[in-house]
């Protein structure tokens, strides 16, 4: 993967709402990832876990009746839905840092624009498990603004059987569907509207591979039908200037003043 898009790669973005990078992690990477987030679900990393947000899987894939996403470990297990907060770790901070994901946040958001994490995330659907993930676009009415971008990695094969991220491209040319919704959800007659099943494309990707998508790309994924689990890594940057308008919250800056160092982390 080259350290930058080329302009060609960012018009065809801008007009599907959504790019294959590649392979953005070397074998070396990816296995450090991987090691890495099963050692955390594990309780074998050397972490502050109550500074982790955590959601164990659902038992019957409906996202209804997943259990509360909140902060410390939930037992060793590798049935966790949702990892959050993982710009703490160095391993996940030094990848999110990488010059390609830094070109793309210039793009996005300016040049000289410094660049926060709304949210860092391993997203996981264990095998023959997972929850079903209704259609809806990223985005959180608390924000001034709304976040342009998220990058998702893969780090398993993403695919059909095991409830790869499914898109409508060009989507995100509509607006903001359900405006009125706090994340974006979409209700029943916008699905109707909007989802037409020949125009789903399946994001299949090999482990190490990644995706560029606009906040707004209508997107869903299902449940896991395979022995295969389907872990992967997602991290919605956003313009630092972006202000959360019910609490006094900071997001770590990761391009530009102020950014978290890996090293610092480490010590």
């Amino acid at each position: 993967m080259s350290d930058a898009l080329t302009d060609a790669q960012w018009t065809r973005y801008e007009r599907d709402g959504y790019l294959h990078l590649g392979r953005v992690l070397s074998d070396a990477e990816l296995a450090g990832l991987q090691q890495r987030i099963d050692d955390i679900m594990l309780g074998k990393a050397t972490t502050d876990y109550d500074k982790l947000l955590m959601q164990l899987d659902s038992d019957d894939g409906d996202y209804a009746t997943a259990p509360e996403q909140s902060r410390g470990h939930k037992g060793a297990t590798l049935d966790y839905r949702k990892i959050q907060d993982l710009e703490r770790d160095p391993l996940f901070l030094a990848f999110m840092q990488k010059p390609v994901f830094r070109d793309i946040c210039a793009r996005a958001y300016g040049p000289a624009a410094s660049v926060s994490a709304f949210r860092a995330m391993f997203m996981n659907k264990p095998a023959n498990k997972g929850t079903f993930l209704p259609w809806h676009q990223d985005r959180w009415t608390f924000l001034d603004r709304d976040p342009e971008i998220t990058l998702w990695t893969a780090l398993d094969p993403a695919t059909v059987a095991n409830g790869c991220v499914q898109i409508i491209p060009q989507s995100h040319k509509l607006g903001l569907i359900n405006p009125e919704h706090s994340s974006g959800f979409l209700k029943d007659e916008h699905v109707a509207r909007h989802c037409d099943p020949k125009r789903i494309v399946h994001l299949e990707l090999q482990p190490g591979e990644a995706v560029l998508m606009h906040n707004w790309l209508l997107h869903a994924s299902d449940v896991n039908r395979s022995g295969t689990a389907r872990r992967a890594f997602s991290v919605c940057y956003m313009d630092a200037k972006t202000r959360n308008t019910r609490h006094d919250t900071s997001y770590p800056v990761i391009f530009g003043e102020n950014a978290l160092d890996p090293h610092a982390l480490e010590a």
